[in-house]
């Protein structure tokens, strides 16, 4: 990305991305995220935030070639034959150092896209063609602190930045009965419903004191690193903002697919 463009406020989208299968699947996900887009304005760059990369502190990717990383075992061949070779950006990544001021962030050179990040990017812009840097989940922080870091972000959308969140509302692998795709566990539907109200509501407290719904929250995210994206783009949301839920599903009793769209035109979400 040779220069930020400013003038344009660019979304900010939650996905729930699953299963790493879902890169290399034809389904009503993958279909939705290729729709979703073709129905953006083209981003100067994109900043992911990925369940998959937990730091202590904040670390945001400086290399120029960011690898194509495969965080995962048991899958196909095909899975790890993926290779998604978006450029990075030193002034992207500069961008970020400068926004989330006086918050220290690390420049990282070693770490590059993850399964979290790169499963959805192919669907989103297929041509790899959108400078990317991914920003790491401290896992020091405290949720309001992620939600904090994602209010300073915002001024990022305002450069013409795409901000990315990947990971899952509800996101417990142990309790997913695999027999039953199409079902829920009514303590997942209930959490799921929380986050919903708090969304559409603007009461965003409740999205990052989620820890006081007890047993519900106990059992939808047994780990924070799933939940925490989505704080970042709730916390890039502007009061004017239109917000809209893509794909509202929960699959195998406890993997939420739920995504959010803030911001954007009103033909990318339902």
């Amino acid at each position: 990305m040779s220069a930020l463009q400013a003038g344009r406020r660019m979304p900010a989208i939650f996905l729930g991305h699953g299963s790493p299968m879902n890169a290399i699947e034809d389904n009503r996900f993958s279909r939705a995220w290729r729709a979703l887009g073709e129905a953006l304005p083209r981003p100067g760059g994109i900043v992911v935030v990925s369940a998959h990369w937990l730091t202590r502190g904040s670390a945001v990717t400086a290399a120029l070639r960011p690898s194509t990383i495969h965080d995962f075992g048991g899958f196909p061949k095909a899975l790890f034959d993926v290779d998604y070779p978006a450029p990075g950006s030193a002034a992207l990544a500069q961008a970020v150092v400068r926004v989330l001021q006086p918050r220290a962030v690390e420049l990282d050179q070693g770490w590059g896209l993850d399964h979290g990040a790169w499963s959805v990017l192919r669907h989103l812009y297929p041509a790899a063609d959108v400078p990317v840097v991914q920003l790491s989940l401290d896992r020091m922080a405290a949720p309001a602190a992620h939600y904090a870091i994602g209010c300073a972000l915002s001024r990022l959308r305002e450069e013409g930045v795409l901000l990315l969140g990947s990971g899952n509302i509800v996101h417990n692998l142990a309790a997913m009965d695999w027999r039953r795709r199409d079902s829920e566990y009514p303590w997942a539907r209930r959490f799921e419903d929380h986050v919903i109200q708090a969304i559409r509501t603007g009461e965003h407290e409740g999205l990052w004191e989620y820890p006081r719904l007890g047993q519900d929250a106990a059992l939808a995210v047994p780990t924070p690193d799933h939940y925490l994206p989505l704080l970042y783009v709730m916390g890039a949301a502007r009061g004017d903002d239109a917000v809209r839920l893509l794909t509202p599903h929960i699959e195998y009793g406890s993997l939420s697919m739920t995504s959010v769209l803030v911001g954007g035109p009103l033909e990318a979400g339902t």
